[in-house]
């Protein structure tokens, strides 16, 4: 027996061991005796003749190379009966731990248990022993109850001890035993012991304790290497990726040396920040340290510069890999599919499949984005499901993606109906999604009530496709009382959606309110805000919202920089702007096409073609406001100048940048020389070209090829529609305009309120009084529409226009909103034409009264007079021009 007589009665009582092991041991020892039959492991003989040696020294497992032998449960069964023959188990503890740590390496868990309890005095080393065994059985309960137990007992733990017991507590996620445990080292003087602090840092960390574990890592300076990488990586899967980044430029500046489990995480620190020079630097350091060939280091290199956008230097570094794995394949495709080269990632994928290369869910996600054939699409969904992926949540979700943008709803519907079984919310998400795209908005909302009675609860991933074709106020509010109730409004994309969905509808107040209610915003969100602001025109408010930012120290980059531009541009403030391009530039955040548009709007082109000039991409979006903004300017010559320096640099010139150089035109033979231009290139029926086509043609009396132009565009919209309207208003034929709006109407297109000035304008051309009334009724009635002063302004022309001065008159005093200088020098050139001087003069002084500083009334008035020959009333109100300093403006024409 393992506890027999020899054992004295205060040992047991000493050691608190239970007694009802006995029974157990003794079982144990049965077992011993039958293993006795298994051939001997000691050769003494050729290998077919072996049995026992005829001398058995313990002392020889004690030595190095016995030690670091692992056994088999029979083998170590054997050696068990050795010592228990010898007697060499009871007489020394050391043969007792060594059985511990071969039953611990065998994984026989249940013995080692059985022979901790037979050891009659254990030291710290059993305790140890016994701790790893419980943790390796998945026991942590009683590896923290062994732990506490062996302290009670008078035990004093090593630096193993703690290692192991805080191990336990990781596993298990005893963060407040874990604390004990170290207050207990610090105590003990091992706080400063690698194993120890880096278990610590490292139970913090998965209980999302970040500030507790950077804390442990400041306790004392630290020159060991795990607790630098457990540190750094633990920083940037918190998010905290410029804080690990620090943290890495501080231990490259002391000890320890990074080594190849310290760059992985660095890198894709470089990447989330899109740290270019950075990942550079790093990446000479691999080099340095010789590391650049271990395949989790080069992998993550790949990976950083892919996601960095220098995919042909991340194919440098995967063409010298000699190993390559899945990460690394998936990772170049990535970067291609990043970069728009789809044709590349698809080749890669095909390398990948002839050299029979393991594919996983996410190489084929990377894949199937790469997909904008629908042909190949097929073709890949048929491999899928061959090969068995397509029973992967997210490579059905990837292939709903697929289908959605290359407008294959029906074969999106078809997965999600495959998936029905599936409890998955995220394909949910994707079909929702899908159909949000598409402008299904029926059949979106119809998936979400849907939804709703499967027991599914939405998620952060599809809240946002919802809110993002939500433009009904009432539904927008619903889905937000979901978010507070289910929680998920705290995330940070929920939260910008739900802003931006309020901004939409025109609720800027409850949209800022919930701005300033999510309790961690992004820097998305902070440029969702200020754009809003812009766009509703409190471009101010949008300016401060950005001082807010630097104060509080949000992450600037170039989503930040395009709408706080766009303010400044809306203000013209050109001081702010340049403040705000220098404090980006100070930053090495270059962004040239919000810079050139900012420049531009606030007529400053000498700046914006400098900053144009050295963008090393020329985008539409520059282009297209620099040639406006010339053309706006007057300096027609430098925009037709830079249109021409575009084609000849074979620049690929888009519609926006057309359009524009199109607005400037001031002859025909120019306008048709570009129109031969836009046919050569294949863009004449795109909408926005055909719309300023119309509108030239137009203003040069040109309706036959005005109408040409309207035929040849594929799918005219409003503007071009009205376009049309006021091309037939503007040159006389106001029946053919309203002919064209009915067509419009017909068609099913929506008028908004620059289609009803040209309608109010062709009724004035027509002297189509009564038609004039209905239309500015169904303004309202009809469409909703409030008219503003230029729609009355117009009512008077056509008023005005047909003789009827008292009544223009009349409709003034009635009109809901206070009359400006358009609407009284409408009616003033009304009284002109028909020689009406004391309404005429009424009109001249309130005009002058509203835009004193404007030749017009003046003008007005005095032509009037002259026609009646009143010449000394036209000489005094000349004289008034010349006290007051105002000239007149001479007069232009196309012609």
């Amino acid at each position: 027996m393992f506890l027999n007589s020899r054992i004295p009665k205060k040992a047991l009582s000493n050691h608190h061991i239970n007694l009802k092991f006995s029974i157990y041991s003794t079982k144990f020892l049965s077992s011993l005796v039958s293993a006795l039959q298994v051939p001997s492991i000691f050769p003494t003989k050729p290998h077919n003749q072996q049995n026992f040696p005829t001398t058995f020294d313990p002392y020889q497992y004690l030595n190095e190379s016995a030690k670091s032998r692992d056994y088999t449960l029979e083998e170590t069964k054997i050696i068990h009966t050795h010592f228990l023959k010898t007697n060499a188990f009871h007489s020394n503890p050391e043969f007792s731990n060594y059985l511990l740590r071969c039953y611990y390496k065998a994984s026989a868990f249940d013995h080692a248990l059985k022979v901790f309890d037979a050891i009659p005095h254990p030291n710290i080393n059993s305790w140890n022993l016994i701790i790893s065994c419980h943790n390796g059985n998945l026991r942590y309960a009683e590896s923290w109850g062994s732990f506490c137990r062996m302290h009670s007992l008078g035990f004093y733990p090593n630096e193993f001890t703690y290692g192991s017991a805080i191990s336990g507590c990781i596993a298990s996620n005893f963060v407040n035993c874990g604390k004990q445990l170290y207050s207990l080292a610090l105590k003990d003087g091992f706080s400063l012991d690698g194993y120890v602090r880096s278990g610590m840092i490292d139970l913090f960390l998965k209980s999302c304790n970040f500030n507790d574990a950077l804390r442990v890592f400041y306790d004392e300076s630290c020159g060991n290497v795990v607790c630098w990488n457990a540190i750094i990586s633990g920083a940037i899967k918190h998010n905290e990726d410029r804080l690990g980044l620090n943290l890495f430029q501080q231990m490259c500046r002391g000890l320890p040396s990074p080594n190849k489990f310290t760059f992985p995480s660095v890198f894709s620190a470089c990447a989330k920040c899109q740290q270019l020079d950075l990942g550079r630097l790093v990446h000479g350091l691999v080099i340095k340290y010789g590391d650049g060939e271990d395949v989790f280091v080069s992998t993550a290199i790949i990976d950083f510069y892919s996601k960095c956008g220098q995919v042909d230097e991340a194919v440098k570094i995967f063409s010298r890999m000699s190993v390559h794995n899945v990460v690394s394949w998936t990772a170049i495709i990535t970067g291609f599919v990043q970069k728009g080269e789809f044709e590349s990632a698809l080749r890669l994928f095909k390398e990948m499949l002839s050299l029979k290369v393991e594919i996983n869910n996410y190489t084929l996600t990377s894949v199937l984005s790469a997909c904008v054939n629908p042909i190949l699409l097929f073709q890949i969904h048929c491999w899928i499901c061959k090969t068995g992926f397509y029973s992967d949540p997210t490579v059905k979700n990837s292939l709903i993606n697929s289908y959605s943008r290359t407008g294959a709803v029906e074969s999106s519907q078809q997965i999600f109906k495959d998936s029905k079984d599936s409890m998955n919310p995220s394909t949910w998400a994707a079909m929702i999604t899908c159909f949000s795209q598409n402008g299904r908005l029926e059949k979106t909302f119809s998936l979400l009530k849907r939804m709703f009675r499967e027991g599914l609860k939405p998620d952060k991933s599809c809240i946002p496709s919802v809110l993002s074709i939500t433009d009904r106020l009432q539904l927008g509010e619903q889905i937000h009382c979901y978010t507070h109730k289910t929680g998920i409004f705290n995330n940070p994309l929920v939260g910008c959606s739900l802003f931006t969905m309020y901004s939409k509808c025109d609720c800027l107040k409850e949209s800022y309110k919930i701005f300033r209610e999510i309790p961690e915003k992004d820097e998305v969100s902070w440029a969702s805000m200020i754009a809003g602001f812009t766009e509703h025109g409190f471009a101010y408010k949008a300016i401060e919202l950005f001082q807010e930012m630097l104060v509080n120290h949000i992450v600037l980059d170039e989503k930040t920089l395009t709408p706080v531009l766009a303010a400044c541009a809306s203000l013209q403030s050109l001081k702010s702007g340049k403040e705000i391009h220098g404090f980006f530039f100070r930053r090495l955040i270059f962004a040239g096409s919000p810079i050139v548009h900012m420049y531009s709007k606030c007529g400053d082109l000498k700046s914006a073609k400098l900053v144009f000039n050295m963008m090393p991409f020329k985008d539409p979006v520059s282009c297209s406001s620099l040639v406006s903004s010339y053309a706006q300017n007057g300096q027609i010559e430098d925009a037709f100048h830079l249109f021409r320096e575009l084609i000849v640099s074979d620049f690929e010139v888009d519609s926006f940048t057309i359009s524009s150089i199109l607005r400037s035109v001031n002859g025909p033979e120019t306008g048709i020389q570009l129109h031969g231009r836009i046919v050569k290139l294949g863009l004449e029926s795109d909408t926005s070209i055909g719309s300023s086509l119309v509108t030239m043609y137009s203003k040069f009396g040109n309706l036959e090829d005005c109408c040409k132009s309207f035929e040849q565009i594929d799918n005219p919209d409003v503007i071009t529609w009205t376009a049309m309207i006021n091309g037939y208003a503007q040159n006389g034929d106001g029946l053919a305009a309203l002919k064209v709006y009915e067509l419009m109407v017909e068609s099913g297109f929506k008028p908004d309120s620059v289609t009803f000035v040209g309608v109010l304008s062709a009724c004035s051309h027509g002297g189509l009084v009564e038609e004039g009334y209905c239309y500015l009724e169904s303004m309202v009635k009809d469409y909703g529409i409030e008219p503003g002063l230029r729609h009355y302004a117009c009512m008077v022309d056509v008023l005005g226009r047909a003789g009827r001065l008292e009544e223009a008159v009349g409709f003034i005093g009635k009109m809901p909103v206070e009359p400006d200088g358009l609407v009284w020098g409408t009616l003033l050139a009304a009284c002109k034409v028909h020689g009406d001087v004391e309404i005429g003069r009424m009109a001249a002084e309130k005009f002058i009264e509203l835009a004193p500083l404007s030749d017009g009334g003046y003008v007005g008035l005095s032509n009037i007079l002259a026609e009646l020959g009143n010449w000394e009333e036209v000489l005094k109100i000349r004289n008034e021009m010349k006290g007051t300093g105002i000239k007149k403006q001479p007069g232009w024409s196309y012609v």
